[in-house]
């Protein structure tokens, strides 16, 4: 009889459509991006439908995008909250300040600094890219080459993508900022947080950033739906004079609209209410535990990999991303192979290489709401993962080192001191 069963069950299984089997367990998510959401920010965004035309939503907009100048470290920012995602960001950026033939420097370093070059070129911006190893980050010195040569400051905008997803790499916007200082050059500095901001250190005000970007699904640890932004007034000055076509995405109509706590658009309520809730926790965690926290997860995840004898994408210690890891698999490995095997086998999702770097790495995303334990099951199911892609990894060997460094730095969690006392 038991037989008779698992040939039924076997059978069953084997006309099901793909992947419409749920498993025992979580699906356990590590990619950079949809990230984990904590479950208090799940019930915050479980309300009913509500009309934001109602008086009460006037003061609670216009707190929520005061909160949001906490995770850009400013005060002198202004915020802008769009329906969208960072791509719309990156829009919002460079068509609220910036015209069309307009000359503009950027880094390429990956597939979405790639993107962004690649919407600067649609928009008809004159670009200038300077092309780095993907695995770098930004190359200060290849800049001040260009802005020397620059004798009549006809360059507008330098755009840097912070957080490189595709390589694990983040560079350095303060030593982009120093660049620009120590030529007196007026250029607007653009900035692509979305994978950085609220889990890196970024100083908007400090560096002298003048529109930065970030989206909901990174490190905000909420659904994909709101695009960030915040803009100095040097780059609000910079739209009065900008010919750019901007409609949905125009600063201008959340100018008017933003001070008295309305939108010109509908907003998504749920999402709005999602990041009240995670931008009360980070206030509460505080921002530089936020930015503590995340490079003591990623050293553990850097520790891992050199416990499994492979290295990361990123070989200089100064880029090295805080907000994932990027691993490079050995020659002749397909990596697809291993996040194929943490999907179909332990559930695990994995970050697949993109673009030049396809079927060479893969990446583990540890931003956003995410602690030692949660992450240490990612380090098992890619120990295990790799073993079925056939790459000689010991069981342990990464995860061993990762576990000894979080026991040894791991405190305890605020208000639970009594406990071990």
């Amino acid at each position: 009889m038991q037989l008779v069963n698992e040939a039924q069950s076997f059978s069953t299984h084997a006309a099901a459509p793909a992947f419409s089997h749920t498993p025992p367990g979580r699906n356990h998510l590590f990619v950079p991006g949809p990230v984990n959401i904590h479950e208090d920010v799940l019930r915050a965004m479980t309300i009913p439908g509500q009309n934001h035309r109602d008086p009460w939503f006037a003061e609670f907009f216009k707190g929520v995008l005061h909160d949001t100048k906490l995770i850009f470290g400013t005060r002198e920012g202004t915020p802008f909250i769009f329906p969208g995602t960072g791509t719309g960001g990156w829009e919002a950026a460079l068509t609220n300040t910036l015209s069309p033939g307009d000359k503009v420097v950027t880094f390429r370093y990956g597939l979405f600094s790639h993107l962004w070059i690649d919407m600067m070129q649609r928009m008809g911006l004159d670009v200038t890219v300077i092309d780095c190893r993907w695995g770098d980050g930004a190359d200060e010195g290849r800049l001040e080459e260009i802005l020397k040569a620059d004798s009549g400051k006809k360059i507008k905008a330098v755009c840097v993508v912070h957080n490189e997803t595709t390589t694990g790499v983040t560079s350095d916007v303060a030593g982009v900022r120093s660049t620009l200082d120590s030529l007196s050059h007026p250029a607007l500095l653009l900035v692509d947080g979305v994978s950085s901001i609220g889990a890196l250190d970024f100083r908007f005000d400090d560096w002298r950033v003048d529109v930065a970007v970030t989206g909901s699904q990174k490190a905000l640890s909420l659904p994909t739906g709101l695009a960030v932004v915040c803009a100095s007034k040097k780059a609000l000055d910079a739209g009065s004079s900008s010919t750019s076509n901007r409609c949905y995405y125009d600063f201008g109509d959340m100018l008017r609209t933003n001070p008295t706590g309305n939108v010109p658009y509908t907003p998504s309520l749920p999402l709005l209410y999602g990041l009240k809730k995670s931008l009360q926790l980070m206030r509460e965690e505080g921002m530089d535990n936020v930015v503590a926290r995340h490079h003591r997860l990623a050293e553990g995840t850097r520790r891992a990999v050199a416990g499994w004898g492979l290295q990361t994408l990123c070989r200089e210690p100064r880029w090295k991303s805080d907000s994932l890891t990027v691993v490079e698999v050995p020659e002749g490995v397909d990596s697809q192979l291993v996040v194929n095997n943490a999907y179909a086998k332990y559930n695990l999702s994995l970050g697949i290489g993109l673009d030049r770097v396809k079927g060479k790495v893969f990446r583990i995303g540890h931003l956003g709401n995410m602690d030692e334990l949660m992450l240490s099951s990612a380090l098992c199911g890619a120990e295990m993962a790799m073993i079925d892609a056939g790459i000689p990894i010991t069981p342990g060997s990464g995860v061993g080192k990762a576990i000894e460094y979080w026991q040894q730095t791991t405190k305890v969690i605020p208000t639970r001191e009594s406990l071990v006392q």
